[in-house]
């Protein structure tokens, strides 16, 4: 794969941690703005050159590091503009509600051993007292006056763990038309309660939530299963995918007639992964409910299945026991080893993997994966047709964090393909640089980077919002 090299050019700098970068046309304008959601709460738009403040629900998200160490992964996670935004004014919120902090579903960070049948099914229990937080899912309103108001909640989610909540989580499908919610498998490692192949768990799962569909229930449940829902919400509901470990939105690539999807699977210790696939078959949640009161399973047949927990990407899920010696003689057991089997013949493979762990020299190590967008502009042309995905720290930078920034190709003969870094030109000095999010325009002719200059959330205004060009 070529070689590439890009430049940054700031749009806006002293911000809080970028999470979602999207751009929308509101109602009475003419121009394409770019807006940018915090995981603090904030949501701004630039306009005319200068930064304005779109909407501030700083007071309804939880306060963000308050689990102490400052790393926190709850927020301001989802933003969405309905496909006629223009006209509605509608777009959605996700994010993780002020005052709902609970003790989390397990005492401490969980590790399973190949060893102790006990530890590999454990189940999640007392679950309205024993979880971390609660998300929502808003759809609100523009309204003429261009105030911002809340019209409806969509969804209240139990969390177990402060963790794996998703990012970039809020999309819409221009195939269907439908809301795309994509939630991680609630955190802690390792999804202690399987619940990312747990056909009636919420968590782990790409879902579709048809708008149109009124359910009439302005306040629901609070709920962590698809049958705990009312009957007139799980109506609105389909099931795309599920084996998510944590996932950094889905994205949508127009070919000829029909849509690639991309998706990616943040790693657990070895690899992170991005998934490609254009031909699916997704399943109302009321026919999984269905099926699971016959005590049966589904067809699945085009059911997309990330192979999460059973498969870290291309990997059956493992523990490492380090070797401080050689490092590459690392241990590495086979964590799930039933699961693993079960799934190897119906997960979807990955379009392309880096690793943790990785010492070719045109290469890097990643940490998380951030961010996914197709590129179908022609500014930059070896990058044109391809995807671009971000990681948020490189494991083999300088003692300054810095992110790491790539491309890949989807081949025409399906199989995985390989990926290539892509260099960049602007210099950080001694400021750390973690590449927080990946945006697009409408058209996918441009590309946003959001970089933070902290690990921490507790550190404010050290955001920066890039566009990437030539």
């Amino acid at each position: 794969m070529k070689k590439v090299k890009v430049s940054l050019r700031p749009i806006v700098s002293k911000i809080n941690l970028p999470t979602v970068l999207k751009t929308t046309i509101l109602p009475g304008d003419s121009i394409e703005r770019l807006f940018i959601a915090t995981q603090v709460g904030e949501i701004y738009y630039i306009g005319n050159g200068d930064i304005r403040t779109f909407l501030d629900i700083r007071p309804q998200v939880i306060k963000l590091g308050a689990s102490g160490g400052g790393y926190d992964e709850r927020g301001l996670l989802g933003l969405a503009f309905h496909p006629d935004f223009y006209y509605n004014g509608l777009f959605y919120l996700h994010y993780s509600v002020a005052g709902t902090q609970g003790p989390g579903a397990l005492p401490e960070f969980f590790k399973p051993d190949p060893c102790d049948p006990k530890t590999l099914n454990l189940k999640w229990i007392n679950r309205e007292t024993q979880y971390d937080h609660i998300d929502t899912v808003e759809e609100w309103i523009l309204q003429p006056n261009g105030q911002p108001q809340k019209r409806r909640t969509l969804l209240n989610l139990r969390r177990p763990f402060f963790n794996h909540n998703g990012v970039n989580s809020l999309n819409f499908s221009p195939e269907t038309g439908k809301l795309v919610l994509t939630t991680g498998d609630g955190g802690s490692g390792y999804d202690p309660f399987n619940l990312s192949q747990d056909d009636m768990e919420i968590a782990g799962k790409i879902i579709e939530i048809d708008v149109v569909k009124n359910s009439f229930i302005n306040n629901p449940p609070v709920v962590t299963r698809f049958n705990e829902l009312p009957a007139p919400i799980q109506e609105t509901l389909t099931v795309t995918a599920k084996g998510v470990r944590n996932i950094p939105g889905i994205s949508f690539q127009r070919f000829n007639n029909q849509y690639i999807k991309y998706a990616g699977n943040v790693g657990q210790d070895l690899v992170e992964s991005i998934f490609s696939f254009v031909h699916y078959k997704p399943i109302p949640v009321t026919q999984l409910i269905q099926v699971s009161l016959m005590y049966s399973k589904p067809d699945q047949k085009g059911f997309i299945n990330f192979g999460w927990r059973g498969w870290e990407g291309c990997f059956p899920t493992s523990t490492i026991r380090g070797c401080t010696n050689n490092p590459s003689l690392d241990e590495k057991t086979i964590a799930f080893y039933n699961e693993s089997v079960a799934l190897s013949g119906s997960r979807l493979q990955p379009l392309t993997s880096y690793f943790h762990k990785d010492p070719r020299p045109d290469k890097f190590e990643g940490t998380a994966l951030t961010g996914i967008q197709p590129y179908m502009g022609n500014r930059i042309p070896d990058l044109t047709g391809s995807v671009v995905f971000t990681d948020f720290a490189r494991n083999d930078s300088q003692p300054q964090g810095r992110g790491a920034l790539a491309y890949t190709r989807v081949r025409p003969d399906g199989k995985q393909n390989d990926y290539s870094v892509i260099q960049t030109d602007y210099d950080f000095g001694s400021q750390s640089a973690f590449y927080a999010s990946l945006g697009t325009n409408l058209d996918q002719s441009r590309l946003y980077l959001g970089v933070y200059g902290s690990m921490n959330v507790t550190d404010f205004n050290q955001g920066t919002v890039f566009e990437i060009v030539p």
